[in-house]
């Protein structure tokens, strides 16, 4: 076979293979994050726990590769590699076992990187190790002499493989589908790698298999000049900064919107997109261009958020990923611009993987235990402020000749310090904001705010943007209810007219502040389901609700629809969903799976009450889904803003096996305001699209 032949087969073979890893690498982000976000009453935290987990692993996968490419020949790590990969083969199906289910008790962040870990951590730091692998093992034999391209091709794959997932892959399998058939694929990539590096043992010749790579030689070339810290610190911190905007991106467009696989893969596909470019020519990223872009788009972010404006939905992510692209495209191109000669290769994509790592653990693990609020976004944003700034005096000979990088990266780190303190302090500070607590669910803070059209006095709790419960100041109406549930909405209707007489039997998942207490009468039985338990202690601590209810009130803290799968049937006359974080939607409430359980739990004469109050989605055909799913009768009450009740627009499904049941419910069906077809979800096919509206 003609040399060059040769060559362009063993090309061929290391760009598929770098191809497919790449995309396997990224297909099941999304494939086991939706998997177990059901586990985890869909919170936004498992998406940025699991990001974690991806970023840790990526750079273990790159810190393996640059230890293999040091210290090996290539035949041994050809060898090594291939043997390592059937053994991955023996941890597949990554499907996971029920048993991972959360019991409610545990740490939600250390529970699921567990689950990762040993259901996908092996094949996945495998594929993460691939590309600068196999980069390096090219390289090396001088058969490709723009071996950087292959990182551009690498990022080709992964953007497919997260493009693919919500407009293909999520709407034409199931999720358990979609975990068995990754497995056979990763099988076949493991079959494609070891073809190529066989490939690559029997035809390298002598020269490549008794490299001594330690002694940083490639063939024709001699011992590279050491890398400055300053050079090294740049491949770090661009990076680290583009993750931590990635990642803080992802949770302000999740924790008011909803945690989907869409709103996951848009930021990630944008960060790839600017790794294409970047990698791909120089002639994609213009320094100015992308400053100033990125300049206008952040700012119309947060004048957006000051204000507190509410836009088309699509309109406020696009406005989003605008300002995260421009921002990644600076970063990464200015990494690319200091990127090493090829022998410096998995140095180079190590320290990156580092970065982006660090990122990772900042949002995921250090911002919820330092702030209360989600303030690593703003953080994101001043750093890129600094970097801006920072780059266009790099024009200026006085700013590069008088101060030193050494300076210029204490004067960074300083104001970054203080920018932390600063927000904590002005946080804590706040005179309206009497409490403030975040964990893995998410920012809660209980507020004081005066009705400027009543002069109304509130205490209101409040998850992202959304009041999850007010109580009035005024000592005389403190037990009046208010927000969603005040006595014309669909839930207050539903105390009021049925069965007030005889004792009930009251599920509620959702706690709030305990509004729906006050409906509670002294024969009642109240049971909240709470997934959050900073939940249960603002509402102990800053309402009277519970503490003034003549009702018997318990709680179940965890998942509501876990806890209601292990328990025996409770015989509920009313259940009542109101499951909202923010104004996120937790998909596996409402799904046909889930109405099951619903089923199981009712009297045959009691009434399911479903919240879908909702800024962004109209949940009416998936209630009317469940509803007949189940062969259930439904109504829905829409009620209007009262000012001087401090009653908030909402909309409420009633739905009962029983139609008396909901004809003693006081208060006229509302009509759809457009005709749409019911939509039945199910935990395996669920798409929030279909409610967009």
């Amino acid at each position: 076979m003609p040399a060059t032949i040769g060559k362009r087969l063993t090309v061929g073979l290391f760009a598929a293979s770098i191809f497919l890893s790449a995309f396997l690498l990224f297909q099941v982000q999304p494939i086991i994050s939706k998997y177990v976000l059901p586990w985890f009453g869909g919170s936004p935290g498992v998406w940025t726990t699991c990001m974690l987990f991806f970023q840790v692993t990526l750079f273990a996968g790159y810190s393996y590769a640059h230890l293999l490419h040091r210290w090996f020949s290539i035949q041994g790590q050809i060898s090594l590699h291939c043997i390592c990969l059937v053994l991955a083969i023996f941890t597949l199906p990554i499907t996971p076992s029920i048993d991972w289910k959360p019991a409610g008790d545990e740490s939600p962040t250390w529970l699921i990187l567990a689950l990762l870990a040993c259901k996908v951590g092996v094949p996945y730091f495998l594929l993460s190790s691939t590309g600068p692998l196999l980069q390096s093992w090219l390289g090396s034999t001088q058969a490709c002499d723009r071996p950087y391209r292959l990182y551009s091709l690498s990022n080709v794959g992964s953007m497919l493989a997260l493009l693919s997932f919500p407009f293909f892959i999520e709407p034409g399998f199931s999720s358990s589908e979609q975990s068995i058939f990754w497995s056979w694929a990763f099988a076949g990539f493991a079959l494609l790698c070891g073809v190529s590096g066989t490939v690559l043992y029997f035809s390298a010749g002598s020269s490549a298999s008794t490299r001594g790579v330690s002694a940083g030689r490639s063939p024709g070339n001699e011992p590279t000049s050491p890398i400055g810290w300053d050079r090294y610190a740049s491949w770090f911190t661009l990076p680290a900064l583009a993750s931590v905007l990635l990642l803080a991106t992802t949770n302000q467009l999740c924790v008011d919107t909803g945690s989907i696989p869409f709103l996951w893969i848009a930021p990630l596909a944008i960060y790839l997109l600017s790794f294409i470019l970047t990698f791909d020519s120089e002639r994609w990223y213009n320094r100015r261009l992308f400053i100033m872009a990125a300049a206008v788009s952040l700012m119309a972010i947060y004048c957006l958020k000051m204000l507190n404006l509410k836009i088309p939905l699509m309109a406020e992510i696009g406005l989003y990923l605008a300002g995260l692209f421009s921002c990644c495209m600076v970063c990464h191109g200015e990494v690319v611009a200091l990127k090493p000669e090829s022998t410096r290769m998995t140095s180079f994509y190590l320290t990156l993987s580092a970065g982006g790592a660090f990122g990772g653990i900042f949002v995921g693990l250090i911002a919820p235990t330092i702030f209360r609020g989600y303030f690593e976004w703003q953080l994101g944003l001043l750093a890129c402020i600094l970097l801006f700034v920072d780059l266009y005096l790099g024009y200026s000979s006085f700013w590069q000749n008088r101060i030193k990088p050494r300076s210029k990266a204490i004067g960074v780190a300083l104001i970054l310090v203080v920018a932390m303190v600063a927000l904590s302090v002005w946080e804590t500070l706040g005179s309206q904001q009497l409490a403030v607590k975040r964990n893995f669910y998410g920012v809660l803070s209980v507020r004081r705010q005066v009705d400027a059209r009543t002069g109304v006095q509130l205490r209101n709790l409040v998850h992202g943007r959304i009041v999850h419960g007010s109580q009035l100041e005024q000592a005389s109406r403190r037990l009046e209810p208010t927000a969603y549930y005040t006595a014309s909405s669909g839930v207050g209707r539903l105390f009021v007219s049925h069965q007030p007489n005889r004792q009930r039997k009251i599920g509620i998942v959702g706690l709030g502040a305990g509004t729906l207490a006050t409906y509670g009468t002294v024969r009642d039985q109240i049971r909240f389901y709470e997934i959050n338990p900073d939940v249960i202690e603002l509402a102990k601590e800053h309402f009277s609700f519970l503490r003034e209810t003549p009702a018997e009130i318990d709680f179940v803290l965890g998942d509501a629809r876990l806890m209601l799968e292990r328990e025996r049937p409770q015989g509920y006359d009313i259940l009542v969903l109101d499951a909202f974080s923010g104004d996120a939607i937790p998909v596996h409430l409402l799904t046909e799976e889930a109405m099951k359980v619903y089923d199981r739990h009712l009297k045959s004469d009691g009434v399911l009450a479903l919240h879908i109050s909702n800024l962004y989605f109209d949940l009416r055909p998936i209630a009317e889904g469940l509803a007949q799913s189940r062969n259930y009768h439904s109504k829905i009450i829409v009620s209007p803003d009262e000012p001087e009740k401090a009653a908030l627009c909402s909309t409420w499904v009633l739905m009962s096996n029983s139609s008396t049941a909901l004809q003693a419910i006081n208060g006229d069906s509302a009509s759809s305001e457009k005709s749409s077809k019911p939509v039945l979800w199910t935990d395996d096919r669920n798409n929030l699209f279909e409610a967009i509206q």
